[in-house]
């Protein structure tokens, strides 16, 4: 009789860790006790030795499907003399080492059970059981066990009970587990009272088939919701959440909906089928038959498929099989989550509340990825990825990334993992802002890292410097926007040693004071040198001048061909005679006119000048309608005119003759679609033929090239520039488990601290 200790470190807990443990130790004879703890779960084996080997082989080859296994640590031991395999209490002494569970689609287990007539969970909107379910979003403490989460108001009944305590049953120990008799119950809510149950179920249904607005708790938060296929609904819901362009995100049936509607490959149906469930970014197909409205001017659309058993539920003997379900949060503001916050927020919106009560604890949204080639492209990572850790080659303990001014997150490090936190958003309000500060310290409590170092963008006015005020960090190290986004995908990539860095992006502070966003570096995690970057030209009004990007054209036009280029701006914009005197005049007396020169900046001029639009309504929607244009396309045979110019040992990108010929092009009629597919094609090209220069005359041996910056969702770009660039011999790589823009922006910075620090 041989005896072991076996610790197994990673995504252990809440996913059916135990009773699987429990059912291989039976199948190979056994005896000991398996444990939750802080470290991941601790078991104790006794047997043969034959059978102890089984056992670790099934252990380390077929665990459960939501486990995540980092580490297993073998350890002989004595033998105690256990009669049988038992699961013990939790044990919560001891410093955190734990994975916390992540939010999951409900499996199919669960919904062959919910819509079985026979089943006492028929119909039950809160069905679940170890392989899915919420987790992540109800958690109060750790470890994972159910009196540490908001279903402790929820006290079993005997039939579920019976089921949580059966060590061969799949809900052993699923903390959510509940039922009809004992769990979460749906409310309708309306100014003419309140349905529970059942009925408020098929009310809701047949309010959104008549056209109604309807605010549905959901996993992590509220969606607004109407029929996509209505479109006054749609149209009055655009309106009252002023919201005129920005695309919606709609829920199909099922996979045979969405094939109606948009183009589906393997890779696209394995994500949207996945435990992760996120939205999608889908091709628009020949047959799409929605309404324009639902994503207008976009050849895409963002589609998820239900992924709770109430979603499920509301499409189940329906006519309807699209929904809108987009975030129920006020313009600028974080998602709501808090019933009683919800009434408040959303009375000019929402015309009915479906709620239930279920405490949502830590509201997530819904995570976004679009697919290019074959390969994930993280918009946004939040629900059924957070907090999940992604390891480091660096000792990453006790250093915080505080993360960007938009598309905000932070990073935790503790040993060698890092744990990046929800999307949170714009960090321009108060709300926003203490939304960061719960939620930073929710994960603080878990992860259980000491303050030891802050790392933060240069940028003096970001929020995330008053924030960690709060904290009595031992250092704080600031780090370069870009250099942050080129750290972020070496990690991303695991790689070593020196690379070269091509930087696409909006906006990042730089070393300068300047606007930097097109830009070639080298270096690593520890420095970088800037080797090339866009010519600057002034940007009156600052974030006006983002959010009117006729203003950055003009503007443009004028710093680089002076009067000539304030005729070509007066022609483009007749009507702006004055403003444009005054752009003239601010750039003239450097009054609020910041030099830029990044990527976004010129998306939106271009984009500008071809009449695109004048307002962007949301975040980068002058540069995504000139994207848009070219979608599916690849390849172009003609670029436009520009020059690379060397000065003070940097290569600049000079596009002014670009820009004067598009003008040109556009007055005299040509298509939108055939200036932006030759303006995407020359950018290409000159970040190629810029790479070459720069090759040529360094020392510098590596051929590999890291791409990052917001600008990267960009198909075309990253699609033509990786063929380009690999056709001379580049090793080329791009982000795989986190977004190319700010949202990977704290995982980066916590990268260069940790490279810094071990300096």
């Amino acid at each position: 009789m041989s005896a072991m200790t076996v610790a197994v470190l990673g995504r252990v807990q809440g996913v059916g860790f135990r009773p699987f443990v429990f059912k291989i130790a039976n199948k190979h004879r056994i005896i000991g006790t398996v444990q939750n703890n802080m470290d991941g779960v601790k078991i104790h084996i006794e047997g043969m030795e034959t059978d102890l080997e089984a056992f670790l082989f099934d252990l380390q080859e077929n665990p459960p499907r939501l486990s995540i296994i980092d580490d297993v640590i073998i350890k002989p031991a004595k033998a105690v003399g256990y009669k049988d395999f038992s699961i013990i209490p939790s044990e919560r002494a001891g410093a955190s080492m734990l994975v916390l569970p992540v939010d999951s689609a409900v499996c199919n287990d669960c919904l062959k059970e919910m819509n079985d007539p026979a089943n006492f969970r028929f119909d039950y909107p809160f069905i679940n059981c170890t392989q899915c379910g919420p987790r992540y979003t109800i958690i109060r403490d750790l470890p994972y066990d159910r009196t540490f989460s908001s279903m402790d108001t929820f006290r079993m009944c005997p039939d579920c009970e019976k089921e949580y305590k059966d060590p061969l049953n799949r809900r052993h120990h699923a903390q959510p587990i509940a039922c009809p008799n004992c769990g979460p119950a749906v409310t309708l809510y309306s100014q003419q009272g309140a349905l529970n149950g059942k009925s408020a179920l098929n009310k809701t249904k047949e309010l959104i088939k008549g056209g109604a607005i309807v605010a549905i708790k959901g996993l992590g938060g509220y969606h607004l919701c109407c029929d996509a296929a209505n479109e006054k609904a749609v149209a009055l819901l655009r309106t009252k959440k002023m919201r005129p362009s920005r695309p919606l995100a709609i829920m199909a049936a099922d996979i045979k909906a969405i094939s109606e509607i948009a183009a589906l490959n393997h890779s696209e149906v394995s994500l949207l089928k996945s435990p992760e469930a996120p939205i999608v970014v889908l091709r628009k197909k020949n047959g799409y038959h929605l309404h324009e409205n639902i994503a207008p001017g976009m050849s895409t659309i963002g589609v998820m498929l239900p992924y709770t058993p109430l979603h499920h539920l509301l499409f189940k003997e329906n006519e309807i099989q699209y929904l809108v379900m987009t975030s129920a949060n006020p313009s600028g503001l974080p998602i709501l989550y808090n019933d009683e916050n919800v009434f408040d927020y959303l009375d000019d919106i929402a015309d009915y509340y479906l709620c239930h009560d279920r405490e949502i604890l830590h509201p997530v949204d819904d995570s976004v990825i679009q697919v290019v080639d074959n390969h994930n492209d993280f918009m946004r990572r939040a629900r059924g990825y957070v907090p999940d850790p992604i390891h480091s080659r660096f000792n990453v303990h006790g250093i915080i990334g505080f993360g960007s001014q938009e598309k905000s997150t932070f990073a935790l490090g503790r040993n060698s993992q890092i744990f990046v936190g929800p999307h949170i958003g714009s960090l321009e309000n108060f709300e926003t802002i203490e939304h960061y500060k719960r939620e930073l310290s929710n994960l603080l409590n878990w992860i259980q890292t000491p303050y030891l170092t802050a790392a933060i963008d240069l940028h003096p006015g970001y929020a995330a410097r008053e924030i960690l005020k709060a904290y009595p960090f031992a250092e704080v190290i600031e780090v370069q926007h870009h250099h942050a986004h080129m750290a972020a995908c070496i990690a991303d990539n695991e790689l070593s040693g020196e690379v070269w860095a091509i930087i696409l992006d909006g906006t990042g502070y730089g070393e300068d004071g300047n606007i930097w966003g097109f830009e070639i570096l080298h270096g690593n995690e520890v420095e970088y040198e800037r080797m090339a970057h866009l010519s600057y030209t002034p940007l009156p009004g600052g974030e006006k001048a983002i959010k009117e990007p006729w203003r950055n054209a003009g503007a443009m036009l004028m710093a680089q061909w002076g009067e000539e280029g304030e005729a070509l701006a007066a022609e483009l914009y007749p009507s702006k005679t004055t403003e444009l005197f005054i752009l003239k005049t601010m750039m003239n007396k450097k009054i609020n006119s910041p030099l830029a020169g990044t990527c976004g900046r010129l998306f939106d001029a271009v984009s500008a000048i071809c009449g695109l639009g004048e307002v962007s309504t949301y975040d980068g929607e002058a540069a995504i309608k000139l994207s848009e244009l070219v979608e599916g396309v690849m390849g172009c045979d003609e670029i436009y005119s520009f020059e690379i110019k060397e000065g003070n040992g940097l290569l600049s990108y000079d596009f002014s003759l670009m820009l004067k010929r598009i003008v040109h092009e556009h007055l005299s009629g040509k298509a939108a679609s055939e200036i932006s597919l030759k303006f995407h094609e020359t950018i290409v090209q000159a970040l190629v033929q810029g790479m070459e220069k720069l090759k040529k005359k360094s020392a510098f041996a590596t051929r590999k090239i890291v791409l990052s910056g917001g600008s990267f969702h960009n198909r075309y770009l990253k699609t033509r520039l990786a063929a380009e660039l690999s056709d001379r011999g580049f090793e080329v790589y791009s982000h795989k488990k986190l977004p190319c823009n700010d949202g990977g922006l704290s995982f980066g910075q916590l990268i260069v601290a940790a490279a810094r620090r071990g300096k």
